[in-house]
Parts: C-alpha cells; structure tokens; sequence
C-alpha cells in the first residue's frame, strides 16, 4: 500500500508541473487572442501597413500640415520595430506618444485618444504586437518635414498643454452600453482624430462630448470625415441605429456609403466587431445632440427641377456631365440603388459645406469595401483621367443643388487645387 501511494504521489509530482503549464499557456494564447480583437477595434494595420507591405511593418505615407510622415514598424522586429519594447515602453508610447528611446512621436499618431485606454486591453494589445504578429525587418523612413519643422521637442510641450492623460472613466446616470460605446469611440476607435476639427496647433478642438465641437467633422488629408453627431442634414440626425450598425458592418446603407480612409475603417475594423459593441458604438453615437452643420432647414426630397434639368441636359453643364457619367448608378432622381449604389439626394456628405470629399472621390474613387472577403461590385471608379476641373466643377454643383439638396457650388479652382495636392501625394 504504501508502495503503491509512493509511485502514486511521485506520478502527481511528475504530472502536476506540467499541468500547471496548460492553463498558464492557455491563459497567455487568450490573452494574444484578446488583444488581436483590441488591434482591429483600434484599426491599428491601417495606418501601419503601406499598399502591397507588410502588415504592420510601417512605410504608409501621411500627409500634415508641417510634411508628409511615415508610419513606423510596430511588428516584434528587435532592430527596426518594438520587439525590444518593455510593456511600459509600449503603453508610453500609446497613451503620452513618447517611444522608447524618448523622442516624441508626432500627434497624427491618435495618442490623445489611446490615453483612454484601458490597462486590461492594453496589456493584451501588447501581448498580441509581441506574440501574435510576425517579426519584419524593416526600417523606419524619416518623415519629409524641412527643419525647424521637424524638430520634436516642442512636442513635449504640446503634449503639456493638450494631452489628458487619464484611462476612460464610466461616466453616472449612463448605461452599460452607452459607457461601452463612448470608451470604444473615445478611445480605441479614435474617431474624433478624423472627424474632429482641429485647432491650429493641429489638436483635436474636443475629445469628448463635453466639447460643443466633438465629432462635427473634419479635413484630414484631401478628405471631409462627416459629421458624427445628431445634425439632421449634414450629421446621423436622419439615420437610425440600425442604419448606423448596417453602415459600420457594411460600410453602406440607404443615406450613404464609405469612401476614402473610412473604407478602410470599414475593411479592417468595424465589420469585425462584434455586434454588441457596434450597438453599443451606434447607441452612443445616437446620444449626441446636433453640432455643426449649415444651418439650413432640415432637407426634404424634392425631385421636379432636377428632372427638368436632366431631360433638356444641354441648357446645364453639370447635367450634361451627370447624364454621360453619373446617371446609371446614382438615378434621375438621385436615389441610387442604395446601398450598393450611393444615393446623392440627401446625402450627408453631398449637403456638407465643405466638398473636399465629394471632388476627391470624384477625382480619384475610392478604395473596395470588402465584406466578408467579397469586394463591393460597384465601386466608385477615378474620373481624373476622363473629366477636367470645369467638368468636376459642374458635375459637382449640379448634384448639390440637385433634388434639393441646396448646398453650395463648387469651382474649378477647387478641383484644380485637389487634383494637384492628390496627385502629388501619390
């Protein structure tokens, strides 16, 4: 008997090691899986990964006000990415934007929102960038700024004056829900960079809905992000949650679709979150009153005098275009096939003030949305090659005083000015 309990303790010795290892190991590949949920709710590959590169190996070009930039390698490379970064470093570099040999990182990189975040998903972020994404040796690529431009320390005292520093903190009298969503779009999500007007430092003018101008939109790179908040023409005043939850799993829906950097948004992460946190991001989103816009009376169809326009095309510029070019996918009345096909009556971002996105879309059509893994059929195709500036030109102020839309005309200086700022960037 007691030989029997000897060979029994010593086969518990042998075993209990290497059962304790199994949890352990397993706890550690959750936590990978984890923070690869994390990496698409920041969208992290999109600004790290150059066309046709290497995930998250760097090299996307960005255009500032001071220069173009180039974002850096955050693979576990040892010599050229964060392979040799400490999980302090890495949560340094997230939430004050200081990498870990101490220079200051530019605020293109969405720091002031990542300030938000939160140590559990940031310590899964960081396992994930150690030992979920494969090692690229590929070095950082100095950004085209000319000196004194260039020079980072007077970011430290931007950081003084416009970091708030601080995880995000659930805010009473709020739901589970609405906490969830204003963390993920605060924070993670980093909405406000895009569709926050900056200030002429280049700080984000508000980081949250305390800021009477959170989320009213914003230009960033030859593109208008649109209004976020409640505003009936210009904002989601007229769309309903399942319009907002449709447009983040699709990046379509019947007032509107993607185009420019948030179809890749579209691409990389919201179709891949989960359907509570897109409610949760849909019903915070939702709670914003209205900011911003026009202030032109809310928008109401009305497609007589556009049809008369489109029916005699040779007494209108902009409807002869719009007739050769425009007409098959978006209709005579403006609707399109929604949402396969945009439609530009009443359109948020066709009755936006500024129509950057509009001429640049035109100019240059955008990216697929790939849902699924299947590509959009119809995407918006490039007219640079085919249409000049007066064209755009007329083509553009033909649909925004279309089917009442009553937004304001666009120049050929307008498009003449995108046209070379995009091409040059490319």
């Amino acid at each position: 008997m007691k030989t029997t309990l000897k060979g029994l303790a010593a086969a518990l010795c042998a075993v209990l090691p290497f059962a304790a290892q199994v949890p352990a190991h397993a706890a550690d590949q959750a936590l990978v899986q984890r923070g690869a949920y994390v990496a698409k709710l920041g969208d992290c590959v999109a600004c790290h990964t150059a066309p046709k590169g290497k995930p998250f190996a760097g090299g996307l070009p960005m255009n500032t006000p001071m220069g173009r930039i180039y974002t850096t390698n955050i693979t576990p490379d040892q010599q050229t990415g964060i392979g040799s970064y400490s999980e302090a470093d890495f949560a340094r570099a997230m939430r004050e934007g200081v990498a870990k040999d101490g220079h200051n990182l530019y605020p293109a990189m969405p720091y002031p929102s990542y300030a938000k975040v939160n140590d559990d998903d940031m310590k899964a972020l960081y396992a994930y960038f150690m030992s979920g994404v494969a090692p690229v040796q590929q070095p950082n690529r100095e950004p085209d700024i000319k000196w004194p431009l260039n020079m980072r320390w007077p970011l430290k005292f931007w950081n003084m004056v416009f970091l708030d520093k601080g995880v995000y903190q659930d805010k009473s009298g709020k739901d589970v829900a609405w906490n969830r969503g204003a963390y993920l779009i605060q924070g993670l999500g980093h909405c406000g960079s895009c569709h926050t007007p900056r200030g002429i430092a280049f700080q984000e003018k508000a980081l949250d809905e305390t800021g009477s101008a959170f989320l009213t939109g914003g230009v960033l790179d030859g593109w208008f992000a649109s209004n976020l908040t409640g505003e009936h023409n210009v904002g989601l005043g007229r769309w309903n949650d399942q319009d907002l939850q449709a447009f983040l799993k699709t990046g379509a829906n019947r007032h509107a679709s993607a185009f420019g950097s948030m179809t890749s948004v579209i691409n990389n992460s919201t179709q891949n979150m989960s359907d509570t946190d897109v409610a949760a991001m849909s019903a915070y989103l939702k709670s914003l009153p209205a900011a911003g816009g026009t202030g032109a009376p809310p928008y109401t169809f009305d497609p007589q005098a556009t049809k008369v326009s489109l029916n005699r095309p040779a007494n209108n510029a902009g409807a002869r275009v719009y007739t050769a070019y425009c007409m098959h996918c978006h209709g005579v009345d403006g609707r399109g096939f929604a949402p396969m096909l945009a439609p530009l009556s009443g359109n948020p971002n066709v009755l936006e003030k500024d129509p950057s996105s509009l001429i640049n879309v035109t100019l240059n059509g955008t990216e697929d949305l790939v849902i699924g893994g299947i590509p959009a059929p119809y995407p918006m195709p490039k007219y640079a090659p085919v249409l000049n500036d007066q064209q755009i030109a007329d083509v553009l102020t033909f649909v925004r005083g279309g089917w009442n839309n009553g937004a304001p005309s666009v120049s050929a200086e307008d498009v003449a000015k995108l046209r070379k700022s995009t091409q040059a960037a490319k």
